[in-house]
């Protein structure tokens, strides 16, 4: 359903609209930058179909537990599953622009659901980029799209909490990968080792994780990829509790965490797969100065190169200039308004 046409002005009053609707970003025609071509790594079509997908098996897992059984008994549901899944990896496999993943990695409706649909993304990317089999591909994306199933049976008292958690609902909150995994590993249409996904993405590499505390290879290497895009999607957008990270800090974070927390080999892979920030995506430098995303630095995925808009005043630029932050290593982005 078109809810602004092209060429129509914005108003404020439409932006509230928009953001009730859970709308958090919009491409906006501008002269200065009419030559930007954003690529999507995904066709509508395709991300409609994953979210109905995701929505139609945690809602009814979620709302209607007498009911799962049914979803996964129905071997339709199975085929569905692997059809989108193919769909995604076949459409990233044609696109230069699977770099620009996070422009398609956007917000819907519910956590959850987003998050899910963001994992299966970039675990698909990840597993792509690491050379896995194409079966393997189709596995670790449906692993990605089911891997919080078990949180549908988590009390949303614990889920949407915006505190911490205390330690008793903290114990439960963990119990989401032993749920995950006992639904899923019981259904003959859904691979073992998309359930170990659900059972192992919480598997930390030094023995801190959760439910196991499996350590190191001891971790399926599904669970290790799995890990890294879980945290790294949990870390960017905006949660009850806490201001969304932007895409490099939230990058710093993983590699903190290498050869400790996370599969040092994912989280390089991660690296070089996405670009942190997507082409047309607008952001605020330490200047002051503000613009557009206009291309990638590939091995430098958090040094993009800015068309500036906006001078330190906050004035507008008639005549923008380009500034290359591979170049200027004095300059940092501050903020990154779909982030907001």
């Amino acid at each position: 359903m078109v809810l602004v046409g092209a060429g129509v002005e914005l108003t404020e009053r439409m932006l509230m609209r928009l953001k009730n609707k859970n709308i958090t970003s919009l491409y906006i025609q501008d002269k200065r930058t009419d030559d930007i071509l954003v690529e999507s790594v995904l066709t509508e079509q395709t991300r409609r179909e994953a979210m109905a997908i995701i929505h139609e098996t945690l809602f009814t897992v979620g709302e209607s537990p007498q009911k799962w059984q049914q979803i996964f008994t129905d071997r339709s549901f199975g085929r569905q599953l692997r059809q989108i899944m193919t769909t995604v990896a076949d459409e990233m496999k044609g696109c230069r622009s699977a770099l620009n993943l996070m422009a398609d990695a956007c917000a819907y409706d519910n956590y959850i659901f987003t998050h899910s649909f963001n994992v299966a993304l970039y675990s698909t990317a990840l597993a792509m980029k690491t050379d896995f089999t194409e079966k393997e591909v189709l596995e670790i994306g449906i692993g990605g799209l089911l891997h919080d199933i078990g949180k549908m049976h988590i009390p949303d008292a614990i889920l949407k909490k915006p505190g911490r958690l205390t330690t008793e609902e903290f114990a439960m909150m963990k119990k989401h990968t032993e749920i995950g995994f006992e639904l899923l590993r019981k259904q003959e249409d859904i691979p073992l080792l998309a359930a170990h996904c659900a059972f192992q993405h919480h598997e930390r590499w030094d023995g801190s994780g959760y439910p196991r505390r499996l350590k190191g290879e001891e971790i399926h290497p599904y669970g290790r990829l799995m890990a890294v895009a879980d945290v790294f999607d949990a870390l960017t957008p905006h949660r009850i509790y806490r201001e969304p990270m932007l895409p490099h800090a939230a990058m710093e974070v993983l590699y903190s965490g290498a050869d400790r927390l996370f599969d040092h080999h994912y989280v390089v892979a991660l690296r070089d797969t996405i670009a942190l920030y997507p082409l047309g995506l607008s952001v605020t430098l330490n200047t002051g100065e503000s613009g557009v995303v206009v291309d990638a630095n590939i091995g430098l995925p958090s040094r993009p190169i800015i068309r500036i808009l906006m001078n330190e005043a906050g004035e507008r630029v008639d005549v923008p200039y380009e500034i290359d932050l591979s170049k200027k290593l004095h300059l940092m982005i501050t903020a990154c308004d779909e982030l907001v």
